[in-house]
């Protein structure tokens, strides 16, 4: 009876053990927190520039191919300057439509269409407005004013203080993933020296498993934004003669707000149609049509682009990449929603395929993990042989 209970004592104590233990890392976690993002950024970012190397490495000269460290620096300068270029196309698009928008006078609206029905619809339903209403002008002027009152000099304090954390930030992962991308098997390396011996094996492979497919969801993200970005960018400027410059920042932001699952592209399509709108009745840039017209033909532009991301972009990132069905990921995102917001939609996926990794190497044995991974079964069963 006395061992028993001296037992009993001691798996108490075991478990209040990694009780604490597990307490103690998740307060050091807390307390060096930008540290952590700037490691799972690197991660990130290494798993971007793994294919970039990989690509660059079948290159040989005199049938040698570069070290190892040169193509992780080739590959991380590439994701910098593809970075670079985005902020310096978007960036001075954005501010440049705000003070070509906020600048102009006067608004003028080509007369006799469907605007002047409207207003004097208007007019006759509610005679109290005025016989000289102007619905669209009163909104547009409602645009100008608040454009005209964006503090500039606070925005560019706001943005040399982000640029300087950017910078630093920016030189600490770059520093952190050249290291992950030169050596491929030092976050393996990094997990199996933190995982105990008899659970090193399923650790590694858990390991393996996750950097494949977020490598391939990341890279496909990105190929799924330029892809948006691109269709937007044609029909803004071939379809809705938009500038070149205005249609490429436009659709750089569509691009970009696509990332955001299921109300990124919804805010994309609002904000493009809005700024086409300004712009159009602003500067004098668009199609010579009424202002209903236009609207219409930027909107069916955007949607086109984002059919081509439901039907073509979207499947092959989700179903090859992440191996998950649209159901789970449309509750996954949900979830995520509710319970981190925008930032939670965006860590989704990721946050998702991780757990999945790591419910199918170590609890395959449970019924409702089978379930949800049938296709692991084959791989399980050839490790286990």
């Amino acid at each position: 009876m006395e061992m028993e209970t001296q037992r009993n004592i001691d798996k108490l104590a075991d478990y209040l053990m990694k009780l604490g233990a597990a307490a103690a890392i998740i307060a050091l976690c807390l307390y060096f927190r930008s540290v952590l993002v700037y490691i799972i950024l690197a991660f990130i970012v290494s798993l971007i520039g793994q294919p970039l190397t990989a690509a660059m490495r079948k290159v040989r000269i005199k049938g040698h191919s570069a070290p190892d460290w040169l193509l992780a620096m080739l590959a991380i300068v590439c994701i910098l300057g593809g970075l670079l270029l985005i902020v310096t196309q978007v960036i001075p698009v954005v501010t440049g439509i705000i003070r070509d928008a906020s600048l102009f006078n006067n608004i003028h609206l080509p007369e006799g269409n469907l605007i002047d029905n409207v207003n004097l619809w208007i007019v006759g339903a509610m005679p109290w407005v005025g016989a000289d209403f102007d619905g669209v002008g009163l909104i547009l002027g409602y645009v100008k004013d608040f454009l005209s009152q964006i503090s500039f000099t606070g925005i560019l304090g706001s943005l040399a203080s982000t640029v300087v954390d950017f910078v630093i930030g920016g030189f600490c992962v770059s520093f952190i993933s050249f290291f992950f991308i030169k050596d491929r098997q030092l976050f393996r390396k990094i997990i199996s020296a933190l995982t105990p011996d008899r659970l090193e094996e399923k650790a590694g492979q858990a390991v393996g498993d996750i950097e494949r497919l977020l490598s391939r969801y990341f890279v496909g993200l990105i190929i799924e934004m330029f892809g948006v970005a691109l269709i937007d960018f044609l029909g803004l400027w071939l379809i809705a003669r938009i500038g070149a410059g205005y249609a490429v920042g436009i659709a750089f932001i569509a691009g970009i707000l696509n990332i955001i699952p299921y109300i990124g592209p919804l805010i994309g399509e609002i904000l493009g149609v809005t700024l086409c709108v300004v712009l159009k009745y602003g500067v004098g840039t668009g199609l010579e049509v009424n202002i209903w017209i236009f609207a219409l033909i930027v909107l069916l532009i955007m949607l086109a682009a984002q059919m081509v991301d439901n039907f073509v972009y979207q499947p092959l990132i989700y179903s090859k990449s992440i191996q998950a069905t649209p159901l789970e990921v449309f509750i996954v995102i949900l979830l995520a929603a509710h319970i981190g917001g925008v930032t939670g939609m965006l860590a989704a996926i990721p946050a998702y395929t991780v757990i999945r990794v790591i419910a199918g190497r170590f609890f395959y044995g449970n019924k409702a993990v089978r379930r949800l991974m049938p296709d692991m079964e084959n791989e399980v069963h050839n490790n286990q042989s």
